[in-house]
């Protein structure tokens, strides 16, 4: 006998979308004496404490803007909000496995887009 588990929703979310997450569950943590913080919570918080650079809402208008782009989909867009590339090269970098490359103006449209919000 097999047991599969179903995936019943996905939703792609950028550090920052995390954060403001996590921040909720760990003041819910706060008030509640009894219960403590399991190690794999609190090391989640600390990592999107220390790479989330943008805001929530921010990173939600950058993943917003990327989508406009041809090129860029929702894993990727989410993934170029987390990383914030500042070069061709760091973009590269995100469509390494990717079976397509793209031009240079391609590249210079996202990065132009992710500036607006560096």
């Amino acid at each position: 006998m097999t047991i599969f588990k179903e995936k019943v929703e996905e939703e792609y979310l950028t550090t920052a979308e995390a954060k403001e997450l996590l921040s909720d569950v760990e003041q819910e943590r706060a008030l509640d004496e009894d219960r403590e913080m399991r190690y794999e919570l609190a090391r989640a918080i600390e990592h999107v404490n220390r790479f989330a650079t943008l805001d929530a809402e921010e990173s939600r208008e950058l993943v917003s803007d990327l989508l406009e782009l041809e090129k860029v989909d929702e894993p990727t867009a989410h993934k170029i909000a987390d990383i914030l590339p500042k070069d061709r090269d760091e973009l590269r970098a995100v469509y390494a496995q990717e079976r397509y490359t793209l031009s240079g103006d391609e590249l210079d449209d996202i990065l132009n887009v992710v500036a607006k919000y560096d």
